[in-house]
């Protein structure tokens, strides 16, 4: 597997990268996943969701993709009645945040290591712990910084 482009997250006034699928485990309990089109080796669920932590709860408040079909999906696709955003009250995990200079890179999903992580544990979608984890210190002037943040664009 191709290393992945990361979802999207408003955290603490920055948008950063982060490792971690949300969206994913919301389709795992309602039992139905959209037929995305995966174009692309470094984005094999088809999507990309923009993620927001906003008084502690996450949310998701974009989604770009595209199904097999070709149709464009949006947060509006997916959930009608929320097309400005979602609480994400199906998520229990650890989200992860690279920060950082690479210091071990590695061409699978995000298996790649940062100078350090931040951690933020949800429960329900609620914020209930944040840590952080420090990896080590690159002596690479040149070393890539963090997780970049990718842009959706389809050629057909």
């Amino acid at each position: 597997m191709t290393a992945q482009a990361t979802e999207k997250l408003y955290y603490e006034g920055l948008k950063v990268g982060m490792c971690s699928e949300p969206l994913e485990l919301y389709f795992l309990f309602s039992g139905e996943s959209p037929k995305f089109d995966s174009h692309c080796s470094g984005l094999w669920r088809g999507y990309v969701g923009t993620w927001k932590i906003k008084d502690g709860r996450l949310y998701l408040i974009e989604l770009q993709g595209w199904l097999e079909d070709g149709n464009n999906v949006t947060l509006a696709t997916l959930f009608p009645d929320f097309p400005d955003r979602v609480f994400a009250h199906w998520y229990s995990g650890t989200i992860r945040i690279p920060q950082g200079k690479i210091l071990n890179y590695v061409h699978m999903g995000y298996e790649s290591t940062y100078e350090k992580d931040i951690l933020l544990k949800i429960e329900k979608g609620v914020v209930t712990d944040t840590t952080v984890r420090y990896n080590g210190t690159s002596n690479e002037p040149d070393a890539a910084e963090s997780y970049g943040i990718s842009t959706m664009a389809r050629s057909k």
